[in-house]
């Protein structure tokens, strides 16, 4: 008999609930304890991921140690106005420059003096892998060079290492989704192969030293649990969905692991393209035989009012904050999703339960 998920299960209520104008929410399983280690704690992301996976690291510099950064750009480049974001962030020109070094750091500086996050000391003994495409739209090569010469004020040059692909459009690069784009597509599920670059093996290595060579196929597992327990207030309003993913090795039921956060980008969350993104994006194989654990929150589509909600959020591509829409305290500690991916590092850091 096939297994009945939590997410089946909602699938098969649907029809039925809607038509009594009902929403049911059935919990996934808790995200497990597994006595993880921090110390070596490290993120990335795509696209607003990317720039999630940067206010992540800035705001707990003290306990991230290294960051992988494709198509993303400098620490609270919107300051809270997405028009700052579309434009000054996204389409720098003339009329709407990028933020200099300067104004960046002064701005995190306020932020650090505030105590809304760590000292940026604490970025000194950072390592950072950074790709860009020379056929990306959205985020431009001279974004991302922003944010290494954002980095350049706190790491030395080695800490820094700065991936150009001249062929790549916007998108996750990675060998191990079997059905991936051509390096040049934007077109969803915006995971695309370019030759045998391997993004997600590659940054790892930057962040952590050498690495264990990946497996053939991941022999872990994908575990789903409820988003809901780590947000103040509901999930839904912080932006996140019901349900999140977390890549469990086998060794690490029984042995202290490092932990990896992979923030996916604008409409790669698993409401839009499934699990692809948690599937395909390249972190297993590699988390099996270097002993990570691989943690994969989830953001999801808003279009302003939501069941149960009265607070209007618009992020109809279920990008991640990275210029205000869950409050303004999105880049800080204090951020809604900052926050609760935080809790959720907690969780996984707590001893075993017998």
């Amino acid at each position: 008999m096939a297994m009945i998920t939590s997410a089946s299960l909602r699938c098969l209520a649907a029809p039925v609930l809607l038509m009594f104008g009902l929403r049911i929410v059935i919990a996934a399983p808790l995200l497990p304890a597994l006595a993880a280690d921090l110390r070596e704690l490290t993120v990335s992301g795509v696209s607003s991921g990317a720039y999630m996976a940067v206010q992540f690291q800035v705001a707990y510099s003290q306990l991230v140690h290294g960051a992988g950064i494709i198509a993303g750009g400098p620490y609270d480049c919107a300051a809270g106005s997405i028009l700052r974001a579309l434009t000054r962030c996204m389409s720098p020109s003339s009329w709407a420059e990028l933020p200099s070094v300067a104004e960046l750091r002064a701005h995190a500086e306020a932020l650090a003096r505030a105590r809304r996050i760590d000292s940026l000391e604490h970025l000194r003994d950072d390592r950072v892998w950074l790709l860009s495409g020379g056929k990306d739209e959205t985020v431009p090569t001279a974004v991302v060079e922003r944010l290494a010469a954002f980095y350049a004020e706190w790491l030395p040059p080695a800490a820094i290492r700065f991936v150009k692909v001249p062929e790549a459009a916007h998108a996750m690069i990675s060998v191990a989704d079997r059905e991936a784009n051509p390096c040049s597509s934007m077109q969803a599920p915006f995971i695309s192969r370019c030759g045998n670059l391997d993004a997600a093996g590659e940054m790892l290595a930057q962040m952590l030293g050498p690495l264990q060579a990946a497996g053939g196929t991941a022999r872990g597992e994908v575990l789903s649990f409820d988003q809901q327990p780590f947000v103040d207030g509901q999930a839904i309003d912080a932006g996140l969905a019901d349900e999140a993913y977390v890549y469990v090795p086998q060794a690490c039921r029984s042995t202290a692991c490092r932990v990896h956060v992979a923030f996916h980008g604008c409409r790669q969350s698993a409401t839009q393209i499934g699990r692809r993104f948690v599937e395909g994006a390249g972190y297993n194989a590699w988390a099996d035989n270097n002993h990570i654990i691989v943690l994969y929150p989830q953001t999801v589509p808003r279009y302003g009012l939501a069941f149960g909600s009265w607070k209007w959020v618009y992020n109809p591509s279920g990008c991640w904050d990275w210029w205000g829409y869950s409050g303004s305290a999105y880049a800080t500690r204090d951020g809604l999703q900052i926050a609760a991916v935080r809790a959720m590092l907690k969780r996984l850091a707590a001893p075993r339960q017998r």
